[in-house]
This record gives C-alpha cells, sequence and structure tokens, in this order.
C-alpha cells in the first residue's frame, strides 16, 4: 500500500504539471478561457482559501487510480506495459471524463471551447497516469 500511495502522489505531481502547462497552452492559443476562468459568477476567486482545494485534487486522483491499477492490471490484456497504461487511461478517461464533461457543459453556463479544453487535458492526464503506472507498479 505504501508504493501505491508513494506511486500516487508522484502521480499527482504529474497531474498537476500537465494541468498546469496545458492550462498555459490555451491561454495562449484560445484567451477567452483565461477570461472565462477569471470570471467570478462561474469560478471562485484564487483568494478563496477553498481554491486550496484544487491542488489537493490531482493527488486525490493519484492516489485513487493507483490503487485502481493495482486491481484492474491482470486483467487489461495487451503486449506492453506501455499499451496496458495507454489503455487504462483512456478507459478512466472514457468511463469519467466523458460523462463529467457532458453533464457539465449541460449545467454549467461555461463554453463549449473550455469543456474541451478540459476534456484533451484530461485525456492527457489519465494517458501519462496509466503509462507512469504500467512502468513502476507491476
Amino acid at each position: 500500500m505504501k508504493k501505491i500511495i508513494l506511486i500516487g502522489l508522484a502521480g499527482g505531481i504529474l497531474v498537476l504539471v500537465i494541468g498546469m502547462l496545458t492550462g498555459k497552452i490555451y491561454e495562449v492559443l484560445a484567451p477567452s478561457i483565461k477570461t472565462e476562468f477569471q470570471n467570478t459568477n462561474l469560478f471562485r476567486p484564487w483568494i478563496d482559501p477553498i481554491m486550496s482545494l484544487y491542488f489537493v485534487h490531482p493527488f486525490l486522483l493519484g492516489i485513487i487510480l493507483a490503487w485502481v491499477w493495482s486491481k484492474v492490471n491482470p486483467v487489461i490484456s495487451a503486449d506492453t506495459d506501455l499499451k496496458k497504461g495507454l489503455w487504462f487511461g483512456l478507459f478512466v478517461w472514457m468511463a469519467a471524463t466523458l460523462p463529467g464533461m457532458l453533464i457539465s457543459y449541460a449545467s454549467f453556463p461555461i463554453s463549449l471551447l473550455m469543456i474541451i479544453a478540459w476534456t484533451i487535458s484530461a485525456l492527457l492526464e489519465l494517458l501519462c497516469l496509466g503509462i507512469l503506472f504500467s512502468k513502476t507498479l507491476k
């Protein structure tokens, strides 16, 4: 369990870095996303203490998915560890992110562009997590 937690924390760092990098890329490619994030009618301001939970999320995700990986790894069939990790990331993305983005778009006044950006970021994060787990949690 200690290894799962440590790798999960490493995964949290990975997710946080990917999220921050893709966020900066989106701000350059689509400046309206930055404006949307700054809209306090949609999102809390960064100075709100509750926003610190934003930085807890990747680590919680990393630990939970490391544990899930440890349970499902034996049943994922692929000829390489890399492919197993990619399949895991893709499955989690399809099962969690896609429905989550659909309901977010349906229920919150955020742009389709933001939904697409979040969906792409989540795909990159989850594929990288899958690769990390496949290489370190055997």
